[in-house]
């Protein structure tokens, strides 16, 4: 696995703590991959926490802060000379354009018909569902991406067959293929 693999986090996976938690541990060393974010996907991220979410603002501003501080080099700027190139939905452009400037090969997002493969091969990206790349890296490294798994359970005081099963919420193929492979 390269290490050196960027991947652009959209707002609506980071906004998603289950999710967010999971792949940014991913990304911490030994990394599975770069993660890669701009100022207006962080920005989208923290509305979403505070509006729709509801989380307190004390809490998405600490989020904000431990994401810059623990990724510094994921944060991309100057590419809005790429947005008026970009054709997929207009809302998201600014996630393509980061995409094509940080020279990430993949958007992670649930949002996956804001981002219609047409408009994105021209740059040699492509989308992708967090659950998806997910399951990709636990093939690729099935006892690092459980070694994490453990980890946020063990910190949330539960047991790993209880957090992929809430974590199967968002992400319902990716842990039904841990905890098959759990009961193997």
């Amino acid at each position: 696995m390269r290490a050196d693999f960027k991947v652009v986090l959209d707002a609506c996976v980071l906004a998603n703590y289950a999710v967010a938690n999971l792949l940014l541990a991913l990304a911490e060393k030994p990394r599975l991959y770069l993660p890669v974010w701009s100022e207006e996907i962080l920005s989208e991220t923290r509305r979403t926490q505070v509006g729709k979410l509801k989380w307190n603002l004390e809490i998405a501003d600490s989020f904000q802060a431990a994401l810059r501080h623990a990724f510094p080099e994921a944060m991309t700027c100057g590419f809005d000379h790429h947005i008026h190139e970009c054709a997929n939905e207009a809302k998201d452009r600014h996630v393509l354009a980061c995409a094509i400037q940080s020279k990430a090969e993949v958007i992670l997002t649930f949002n996956l018909k804001d981002f219609p493969k047409e408009t994105l091969s021209p740059w040699g990206v492509t989308v992708e569902h967090p659950q998806d790349y997910l399951t990709m890296l636990f093939r690729l490294e099935p006892l690092q991406v459980m070694r994490h798994l453990g980890g946020i359970a063990s910190k949330r005081g539960c047991t790993l067959e209880d957090h992929l099963i809430d974590l199967g919420r968002f992400l319902p193929a990716f842990s039904a293929k841990v905890l098959e492979e759990l009961e193997a």
